[in-house]
């Protein structure tokens, strides 16, 4: 499906540049096509565009750019210190980003360099906790939630059903890795988008594995 916005929805050179230079695993189309949800739902609803999943700023540099254009501000949840497929062991696993002193992974100070070489410190609050703790104290609308956490069930969910209640009405919701078919990649961000379908959203686009959506009118 085409996605339905007449707001120009390519970022500039120099962010894209600073996303393909980050760390993170997005691929530049399913960036792209995130770009352009983020800048939508900032100029349609003016609100901020919160992220579920920080890592390294890869993506946050593209809602930043956006919020932005906007003159509105991207919000970024993590703890930071690594999603269960991150841990020693695993195959996502960066010994770079380990914490020598403590042994644990930490990428808090990977994303601060991220933002400032993509020159956009001043457009992202960075929540530094685990999502439904923030969700359950958070207490603001926001234009955007974009999905892209922990990928277990319990994550998922518990991001989905903390955040959503705070996305306002004609804001976008956005779900990362994707996979229909199991031999691609875990289910559970699967199971969510299959929830969001059955309680009232509909697909705006697709994009590998991204998928934007918007609640059905009524």
């Amino acid at each position: 499906m085409a996605q339905n916005s007449g707001v120009a929805a390519r970022p500039d050179t120099e962010v894209l540049a600073a996303f393909e230079a980050a760390t993170g695993f997005m691929p530049v189309d399913e960036g792209l096509a995130l770009y352009a949800a983020a800048a939508e739902a900032a100029a349609r609803t003016g609100l901020p565009l919160l992220e579920i999943g920080t890592y390294c700023g890869r993506s946050a540099v593209l809602l930043a750019a956006a919020a932005r254009e906007a003159g509105t501000v991207a919000l970024t949840v993590d703890h930071h210190r690594g999603s269960e497929e991150q841990q020693p062991g695993w195959e996502y696993h960066d010994a770079a980003l380990v914490d020598p002193e403590v042994g644990r992974m930490d990428t808090l100070p990977r994303f601060r360099r991220t933002l400032h070489a993509a020159g956009l410190e001043d457009h992202v609050i960075a929540l530094v906790g685990r999502s439904p703790q923030v969700a359950a104290v958070w207490g603001t609308p926001v234009g955007l939630v974009f999905i892209d956490g922990g990928h277990t069930d319990e994550h998922a969910t518990g991001d989905y059903e903390g955040w959503v209640p705070h996305l306002a009405g004609d804001g976008l919701l956005v779900i990362h890795d994707v996979f229909p078919d199991p031999a691609d990649g875990g289910q559970a961000p699967y199971r969510v988008y299959l929830r969001a379908l059955a309680e009232g959203f509909h697909e705006v686009s697709v994009t590998g594995s991204l998928r934007v959506l918007r609640r059905s009118a009524g």
